[in-house]
């Protein structure tokens, strides 16, 4: 019985890792379409800031990918939350940058 409570734990914490990163990933998008709307709010401003989400969000995948299949492997929560903490400060970063054009 205290085997299955332990993985009950471990399965908990690792749900919130996972709902806690795609959090972060909606807060960099928000961030990305804050900055957009911030320019302006046009459609191509819009469409080039989903567009530098969407390959920013690709390019941090791939690095944090390599880095989980050589220090972590198997933990899928841990990328993900990686990848939504770098993006959400990637779209607060760009959201800021608006202001200083």
């Amino acid at each position: 019985m205290g085997s299955q409570a332990a993985t009950a734990v471990v399965d908990s914490s690792r749900r919130v890792r996972v709902w806690l990163g795609l959090l972060l990933l909606v807060a960099g998008l928000s961030g990305h379409l804050f900055a957009a709307q911030a320019i302006g709010g046009s459609y191509v401003a819009f469409r080039d800031h989903i567009e530098g989400f969407s390959i920013l969000t690709l390019a941090s995948l791939v690095v944090v990918a390599l880095l989980q299949w050589r220090f972590w492997k198997g933990r899928h929560d841990l990328t993900i939350l990686i990848v939504g903490a770098v993006q959400a400060v990637l779209g607060l970063v760009i959201y800021i940058e608006r202001f200083h054009v």
